[in-house]
């Protein structure tokens, strides 16, 4: 399986912008620009569509371990906060949240925990992961 992304940028850095789409065209052409990377600007940036790669990765890795595991999954909600540090990533910190019927704590923190060590985001990336995983009732 292949996917792709174009990113055009044109001008400066600071005054510069640029737009991203992707093949399916769920992005097309979105802006992003400095102000959308280091401020509140309009638009995404790299490391929120990281975020969500992440997130949602992990998610579907997780579903399809539990349901491996004989669990019928309910829900599974995933925050990622990727963090820039000093022009570089260091962290992605997965904020879990999941309803998943008959399973207990700790059958869902090992298999949530093998979730993150084997989705192919985490995988690709070379900084820490935290995991905050939580089951609700």
């Amino acid at each position: 399986m292949k996917r792709k992304a174009q990113a055009v940028w044109n001008g400066s850095i600071k005054e510069g912008k640029g737009h991203l789409t992707t093949g399916s065209t769920v992005l097309n052409q979105t802006q992003y620009s400095f102000n959308s990377r280091f401020a509140e600007g309009i638009g995404t940036n790299p490391e929120e569509l990281l975020a969500a790669a992440h997130a949602g990765c992990f998610s579907m890795k997780l579903s399809s371990d539990l349901t491996e595991a004989g669990y019928e999954v309910t829900e599974i909600k995933t925050n990622s906060t990727i963090t820039l540090d000093g022009g570089k990533i260091t962290l992605s910190v997965l904020d879990l949240e999941a309803i998943v019927p008959g399973i207990d704590q700790a059958a869902f923190q090992k298999i949530a925990e093998n979730a993150e060590a084997t989705c192919p985001v985490s995988g690709a990336f070379n900084f820490e992961i935290i995991l905050n995983a939580q089951l609700k009732k």
